[in-house]
C-alpha cells in the first residue's frame, strides 16, 4: 500500500487521508456499476493510501453501504474509516428528525456495513431548521452514548448551516461542497472551523465531473445519471449538480481552469490539490466509477502545492466565470 499524508477529522480524533473515496457512484446514481467493478475501484482506493470512505444510506437504497461493509470484511488489513450519512430516506421535514428514527436509520447502516459501532454518521443535508435545533443535537448525543455511533456530523447545503453546526460542541465535522468553482466556504466557513477543531469534509470537488475537463457543451449523460435528471434541481438540491453552475458556463471555465494544469497532472488532480491546499480541510472526497481514476485521485495528495500564482488565477476565473454567472441567475 501507498502511504498518503493523513489530517486529524476534527472532534473524531481519527486520522484520516487527505484525499479519501466518495462512494455515491457504487450506489448506481452516476449510472451501472458492476459489483465486481465497485470491488476493484475500492481496492485500488485502498493501495493508493486512502483511508477514508464516505458513503450514505440513500447511495443506491444502501447498496453503497452493503458493498463497502462486504469489502471491508474480506480486507481486515485494510485500516480504512467510514462515514456515513442519514435522513434522506425519510420525507425532508423536520418532524422526521427525532430519536427514534435517528436509532432506526442508524441500525439499518450498522446492518449494512457490518459493524456494531459506526465511525462516523452525518446528517444528511436536512431541512435548514435541524441544524438549531437543541433536541437534534440531544438525540445524536444519544446515538454516541449508546454506541451506536463513534461520533456525529452534518453535510450541508450552505454556509450558514455549516455555521450553525460548527458551534454545536459535539459536532466532529462538517462536509460541505468546495471546489475551485465553489469558493464560497473559504471566507467562513474554513477559519471558524480551524478554530473550532471541526474537521472539513470537501465534497463535489469536481463539480460532478466539469473540473476533469473532459465534457463539451454537446456532452450525454445516461439516463439515470443525475446529472441528467436534477441539472437544474428537480430532484434534489441544484448544488449537488455541478456544484449549482450551469452546464454551458462551467464547461467553458473548465476550459480555462485546464490551462492551469501545470506540467505532469490532469485538470481533475489539479482541482484536487487547490482543494487540499485550502487552510482547515481536512479530506476530500472524489468518487470513481473505475480502478485508473480511483489511483489517479489519489495521486493528487502528492501533487507539488501550486503556487501564488496559480492560486490567484482560479480565483480570478471564479470572480469573472462563476459567480458573476450565479448573480446573473438570481
Amino acid at each position: 500500500m501507498i502511504l498518503m499524508e493523513q489530517r486529524t477529522l476534527g472532534r473524531t480524533g481519527r486520522d484520516v487521508s487527505v484525499v479519501g473515496l466518495g462512494t455515491w457512484q457504487l450506489g448506481g446514481d452516476w449510472g451501472e456499476v458492476r459489483e465486481a467493478d465497485a470491488f476493484d475501484v475500492l481496492d485500488a482506493a485502498v493501495e493508493s493510501g486512502v483511508t477514508f470512505f464516505d458513503t450514505a444510506d440513500v447511495y443506491g437504497d444502501g447498496r453503497s453501504e452493503q458493498l463497502i461493509g462486504r469489502y471491508l470484511k474480506d480486507r481486515p488489513d485494510a485500516d480504512v474509516f467510514v462515514a456515513t450519512k442519514m435522513g434522506r430516506r425519510a420525507d425532508q421535514v423536520p418532524e422526521n428528525y427525532v430519536l427514534d428514527n435517528f436509532r432506526t436509520w442508524n441500525d439499518r447502516s450498522r446492518a449494512n456495513l457490518g459493524v456494531d459501532t459506526l465511525d462516523l454518521v452525518q446528517l444528511h443535508c436536512p431541512p435548514t431548521s435541524v441544524y438549531s435545533s437543541d433536541a437534534v443535537y440531544d438525540a445524536l448525543d444519544t446515538l454516541v452514548a449508546e454506541k451506536r455511533t463513534k461520533a456525529y456530523a452534518v453535510s450541508v447545503e450552505t454556509c450558514a448551516e455549516a455555521l450553525a453546526a460548527i458551534a454545536r460542541p459535539g459536532v466532529a465535522s462538517v462536509q460541505i461542497i468546495l471546489n475551485p468553482f465553489r469558493l464560497k466556504p473559504l471566507d467562513e466557513v474554513l477559519p471558524a472551523a480551524a478554530a473550532a477543531g471541526v474537521g472539513i469534509i470537501a465534497r463535489v470537488p469536481l463539480a460532478s465531473g466539469l473540473l476533469s475537463g473532459k465534457y463539451t457543451e454537446d456532452t450525454v449523460f445516461a439516463p439515470e445519471d443525475h446529472r441528467t435528471y436534477n441539472r437544474h434541481g428537480e430532484a434534489f438540491d441544484q448544488g449537488e449538480t455541478f456544484s449549482g453552475v450551469d452546464f454551458a458556463t462551467g464547461v467553458a471555465a473548465a476550459a480555462e481552469f485546464a490551462e492551469l494544469v501545470p506540467e505532469g497532472a490532469t485538470s481533475a488532480q489539479t482541482a484536487l490539490r487547490w482543494i487540499i491546499q485550502q487552510p482547515g480541510v481536512t479530506s476530500v472526497i472524489p468518487g470513481a466509477r473505475s480502478v485508473a481514476q480511483a489511483r489517479a485521485n489519489a495521486a493528487a495528495a502528492v501533487l507539488a502545492p501550486l503556487p501564488l500564482s496559480t492560486l490567484d488565477a482560479v480565483r480570478e476565473l471564479y470572480d469573472r466565470r462563476i459567480r458573476a454567472e450565479i448573480h446573473a441567475r438570481w
